[in-house]
């Protein structure tokens, strides 16, 4: 019997051993954040890169913010302001003149 891998476990562990996919991943949900759905798409995308870069846990305490509030913002219906957006892709290692 083939084991077969979560869908987001996949993505996470390929953002992990990729360091430039991580970039790439976001570029391309950044573009996409005009059509119908693409701002839970982004957050979708950028939670990916934060357990990829250690998690929540890692990622809220280099971005000054509480987990619980880490992990509201970039809940599907969440709804970050851009300081907490920009503290967050510059935790995970990355900026968004990277991922523009």
């Amino acid at each position: 019997m083939t084991r077969s891998r979560d869908h987001d476990d996949t993505v996470i562990a390929m953002i992990r051993d990729d360091p430039q996919f991580a970039a790439e991943y976001l570029r391309i949900a950044f573009e996409e954040l005009d059509q119908e759905g693409g701002e839970s798409a982004f957050l979708s995308a950028l939670r990916h890169v934060v357990e990829a870069r250690g998690g929540l846990a890692v990622v809220a305490e280099k971005t000054g913010l509480s987990r619980e509030s880490l992990r509201r913002a970039l809940a599907p219906s969440g709804n970050p302001t851009l300081k907490t957006m920009r503290r967050v892709v510059h935790a995970t290692g990355l900026t968004f003149a990277a991922i523009a």
